[in-house]
């Protein structure tokens, strides 16, 4: 069993699967992300499952509401962007032979799914109101990443539509 914590969650995949916090590989930090074009954004997890490639967003505003002023699905879009321009280099630059196998493995898969995980505060009220509205981000990643993933995943812990490869706790 895999365990990665990300802020106050923890993903927990299987022994089948492969999956890393693709924001902590040593090519993204040292070799690319202020490489060849300044300040490239990642995807917080990656897992490759079968013949799946999942790419995985985490968002928690249960203690921290959202400041940034780009929208989340402009800001996701560009992610998926650059984690797979990351994938592709380090597929045959990384120096890290398990970054290096697993961007191969990565970009062999049959299918790339995009997966976006909010956790949201329980109550919304006037002050905290619910930050993100599921539909209407879903409605806008299907738009802006239809060529690499027409139907994206928004889900939290309780809510999920599609059976993905780990549990969230």
């Amino acid at each position: 069993m895999i365990q990665i914590q990300e802020g106050q969650l923890t993903f927990v995949f299987s022994d089948s699967v492969m999956a890393c916090k693709y924001d902590d590989w040593s090519f993204y930090r040292n070799q690319f992300q202020n490489g060849c074009y300044r300040d490239n954004k990642a995807m917080d997890l990656l897992c490759h499952s079968g013949s799946v490639a999942w790419m995985i967003e985490i968002k928690d505003y249960r203690c921290h509401h959202r400041t940034k002023a780009v929208d989340l699905a402009d800001e996701i879009a560009i992610k998926v962007r650059d984690t797979l321009a990351g994938l592709a280099a380090a597929k045959t630059q990384a120096n890290d032979r398990d970054e290096k196998l697993f961007a191969k493995k990565m970009l062999g898969a049959t299918r790339l799914r995009v997966v976006c995980h909010i956790e949201q505060p329980a109550k919304s009220s006037r002050l905290r109101p619910q930050v993100i509205e599921p539909d209407k981000l879903k409605d806008r990643l299907r738009r802006e990443l239809k060529a690499i993933d027409p139907h994206p995943i928004v889900m939290d812990k309780k809510n999920t539509a599609v059976a993905v490869p780990w549990q969230v706790r």
